[in-house]
């Protein structure tokens, strides 16, 4: 039931944020805020920013042509616009419970999910702090426009991110009731049920505002790329039972334990090499977090579970954005017509404080954890 409800979850959130996109709710969220906030530094992390909160496979060059238009203004040159475009726009990834990646790594580890997104939400902060310090001294120098006058109130914003609103508060709020009924013995149901009937209420709200004809439908139902997705997670998922059943993440445990490998290396190292090669979250989630949770578990540090994925996703991810297999980082270098070189020069300095601050984090919550 958990791998069909995560594959579920995994393909309502493609259908959601592929039908904002059709019915180009996004164009007009992005322009509402454009309007509320005149900070022109601001904007341009926001813009990409707001487009990271639904996960859309290269969703990077969808917000794009609005950090070239704003970043002009500010007389930054290409390399640093495909930066900017890239990095604010994975922000969230470490705990925005839309992210497969997250919903994965709490199904794999059996943590409940909202305590794992409070974890996490730190991470997104230290992130935005990292991701200004390549820019310093870049956003001084403005072009001001006249059409910046216009301004929006903050109800066509909110209107505009209810779909989104949807999703995290009632999938939030019916996730919390059903686990209570659960504990109460009342009937058993997946945790999840609460994310795929908010999804499904998102989505109708989408469809109905926007007033979807059946060929729209047709366009975002009949999607490739939703099928791929859930035979994707459903492979992991099973891959994982199959690694279990066979015993092999126990036989790779014990040899790493026979080699004396320090635990917090292998946390580190694995999913970084993992995704560094493979580009995508869901790969090193789902290939390197088994072999490690059984490892954490042999080695009696199971109580210390949550700071170890912390730590895992992490590194991970920090592989993920350094890859030259990302897709987001590959269609915003083409479409800012960057070199890989030029904008690793100016990842290496946030990716290098998002692993220190992780360590960091890592020996504060092992500490609390261990009180």
């Amino acid at each position: 039931p958990k791998t069909l409800a995560l594959a579920v979850i995994v393909m309502l959130i493609l259908v959601l944020s592929h039908s904002m996109e059709v019915a180009g709710q996004m164009n007009r969220l992005l322009d509402n805020f454009r309007g509320l906030v005149r900070r022109p530094s601001l904007n341009l992390i926001v813009f990409p920013a707001l487009i990271g909160l639904l996960p859309m496979p290269g969703g990077a060059i969808f917000s794009a042509p609005m950090v070239k238009n704003l970043g002009h203004r500010h007389l930054l040159k290409g390399d640093q616009l495909s930066y900017v475009n890239y990095w604010f726009r994975h922000i969230w990834e470490y705990w925005w419970p839309l992210y497969p990646g997250v919903l994965l790594t709490t199904t794999i580890a059996g943590l409940n999910l909202w305590s794992f997104v409070l974890a996490l939400f730190p991470l997104t902060l230290v992130a935005l702090m990292a991701g200004y310090r390549p820019l310093r001294g870049a956003l001084g120098e403005y072009r001001s426009s006249a059409a910046e006058a216009d301004r929006s109130g903050l109800r066509p914003f909110l209107a505009e991110l209810s779909p989104v609103l949807v999703v995290i508060f009632l999938g939030l709020g019916l996730g919390i009731l059903l686990s209570a009924l659960t504990a109460c013995g009342s009937f058993t149901i997946a945790k999840e049920t609460g994310l795929v009937v908010a999804l499904i209420l998102a989505i109708s709200s989408v469809w109905y505002h926007n007033r979807f004809t059946a060929a729209r439908l047709r366009a975002v139902i009949v999607n490739p790329k939703l099928l791929g997705m859930f035979y994707m997670v459903t492979s992991i998922l099973v891959f994982k039972g199959i690694l279990e059943d066979s015993r092999a993440i126990e036989a790779v445990s014990r040899e790493l334990i026979r080699w004396h490998v320090p635990l917090m290396p292998i946390t580190m190292l694995l999913p970084f090499l993992v995704g560094g090669v493979a580009g995508i979250t869901i790969a090193f989630v789902g290939t390197t977090f088994p072999i490690l949770i059984s490892l954490i578990q042999t080695m009696g540090h199971g109580h210390l579970l949550l700071a170890y994925m912390m730590l895992a996703l992490v590194s991970g991810f920090v592989g993920v954005l350094l890859s030259p297999l990302h897709l987001c980082l590959l269609l915003s270098n083409a479409y800012f017509k960057t070199t890989l070189a030029e904008v690793y020069r100016l990842l290496w300095q946030p990716c290098t404080i998002l692993i220190l601050a992780a360590g960091v984090y890592f020996k504060l919550m092992c500490s609390l954890l261990e009180r």
